[in-house]
């Protein structure tokens, strides 16, 4: 938990910084909660809204950014004060990350709206986004609080987004070899679903920065259960 400064413009400063991460969080939350269900319900328009709505988080990032060197360069902050400013910054660019790959994901939606639908794919990639928005809440509810321990959990939770990515890379690579007219849309629920699991990477690299922020020290190797580039795939169906 943040401590009181004993100048009252750093804390002000601090608390500045705090609000525009926790505002720029809330709206990756949005985006990747809306691209999710774009992709479910192959909506062209709400997808089309993550795209422009990016925009203003990438403003967002610049804003802390340039507050961040506003506040080192004013109030020349040592130690725990300095690794404060810059743990939020690095948390901005994580964040930026995850809102660039929720608007990437809405790019294809009309790609794929224009292509054979693949039953079970849209919900089942909304669930993973599911995930990854419920990781990212309570990665930001760690940082809100000060609290390394809910901070450790969420890095766990991500061995379920791997996992998932690994059950849909083997169903999307099935889907292909039984229907070549499936292979357009699969290739893009690949790439979403691989995006997705990045996302997750992406908070638990903001977990880390909270523990270190709170604790002074770097967690151990994250535990991963991403397999994919080790798979192979499927025996074709009727193959010996």
């Amino acid at each position: 938990m943040r401590r009181p400064h004993t100048t009252s413009a750093f804390d002000e400063d601090i608390d500045r910084l705090y609000t525009s991460i926790l505002t720029m969080g809330g709206m990756v939350e949005h985006a990747i909660a809306e691209a999710g269900r774009a992709l479910e319900a192959r909506d062209d328009e709400r997808a089309a809204q993550v795209v422009q709505d990016d925009r203003a988080i990438d403003a967002l990032e610049d804003q802390i950014n340039a507050e961040v060197v506003r506040t080192i360069a004013l109030r020349q902050p040592t130690a725990g004060d300095l690794r404060t400013v810059v743990t939020v910054m690095k948390m901005a660019g994580d964040l930026e990350r995850l809102g660039d790959y929720a608007k990437n994901m809405a790019k294809r939606v009309p790609v794929l709206a224009q292509n054979p639908g693949v039953d079970g794919a849209g919900a089942a990639l909304r669930r993973q986004s599911k995930l990854v928005k419920l990781m990212l809440k309570d990665a930001l509810d760690a940082f809100a609080r000060g609290d390394a321990e809910q901070a450790r959990d969420v890095i766990q939770r991500d061995v379920e987004v791997d996992q998932m990515t690994n059950a849909l890379f083997r169903e999307f690579l099935t889907h292909m070899m039984e229907d070549p007219r499936a292979i357009t849309p699969c290739m893009h629920f690949l790439f979403i679903s691989k995006n997705l699991e990045r996302m997750g990477d992406h908070v638990t690299e903001i977990c880390e920065q909270v523990i270190y922020l709170e604790t002074g020290s770097r967690p151990g190797d994250r535990p991963k259960g991403d397999i994919t580039a080790q798979m192979t795939a499927p025996a074709a169906p009727g193959a010996a």
